[in-house]
């Protein structure tokens, strides 16, 4: 049975913990909430202005297609996986690792690289991976204008032929407690056919639909990156609530079982004392 300081000591190492996981969920969950804002936010956004792309490259005509929307034979593939700069937030980063890895299982002999966001991810593939690019310093300063730098160079080797297909893989913000891993292609975009859009539209274009689409599209790559990050930023603080608020609840589970355990010691101690005492009396009176 071990001593009555080294059950003390467990009990306050356990009791430093939980203040530790007890701050670190508040300070999540303070922060959960400007980012579920910023999520929000920007969803409905992104939403209007895919739909507007639909309407608009569905009277156009077929034959100028979009260079971002040019299909090709997928030889060279380029991830994005987007994961967090730190660590205890559950499964919240090997969740993005494993979708990753079983992408690579689906290649059928492709060449694929990696460009990361997220020091996690990026510690996890730079061994056995191509990593083309690594921009997780963008989370610690996160803006749109910083995202729009990634995209537009992304694009760019796309324009050139360098990849033929991009793919985000992140999670996807639900609530606080769930995320669901994402896998997205960014590049080629979708472009629908004109039965597909649904409603009549009634627009007059200005200059004409081949240039607003060529403003748009971009646009919407940009915002359609942003928004991946902004998922996965949200989907972190819920998933680092979660999880230390399961560590705080188990930390005072172990603890109690400690005080228990100790409280049962000191009184085994504290009878064996007696029981001296009351031997080494009977001894006295006897001789």
């Amino acid at each position: 049975m071990a001593n009555l300081k080294e059950i003390r000591g467990r009990i306050s190492s356990i009791s430093s913990t939980m203040q530790i996981t007890s701050a670190m969920k508040m300070v999540s969950a303070s922060k959960l909430k400007k980012a579920q804002d910023a999520i929000v936010m920007l969803r409905p956004y992104s939403e209007k202005l895919q739909e507007i792309i639909e309407n608009v490259s569905s009277s156009s005509d077929p034959d100028q297609v979009s260079v971002y929307a040019q299909q090709r034979e997928g030889k060279r593939i380029l991830f994005i996986p987007i994961t967090s700069n730190k660590g205890l937030a559950g499964a919240f980063n090997s969740s993005i690792v494993k979708e990753l890895n079983h992408q690579f299982e689906k290649l059928n002999g492709k060449e694929a690289e990696v460009l990361t966001i997220g020091k996690k991810v990026f510690d996890a593939v730079k061994r056995n991976r191509r990593v083309y690019d690594n921009q997780s310093p963008v989370l610690d300063r996160l803006n749109f204008e910083a995202v729009s730098n990634i995209a537009e160079a992304v694009m760019e080797e796309f324009r050139k032929g360098t990849f033929d297909e991009v793919y985000l893989v992140y999670n996807k913000f639900i609530n606080a407690a769930t995320q669901k891993v994402q896998t997205e292609r960014l590049l080629p975009i979708a472009m629908p056919e004109a039965e597909q859009v649904q409603g009549e539209t009634d627009y007059i274009f200005e200059p004409n639909r081949h240039v607003i689409l060529d403003n748009l599209i971009p646009k919407s790559i940009k915002t359609q990156l942003y928004k991946a990050i902004l998922d996965s930023v949200a989907s972190e603080h819920g998933a680092r609530m979660t999880a230390m608020h399961k560590a705080t609840d188990n930390a005072q589970a172990l603890k109690n079982e400690l005080v228990i355990y100790y409280n049962k010691a000191r009184q085994a101690a504290i009878t064996n004392e007696i029981l001296e005492i009351v031997s080494g009396a009977e001894a006295l009176k006897s001789s």
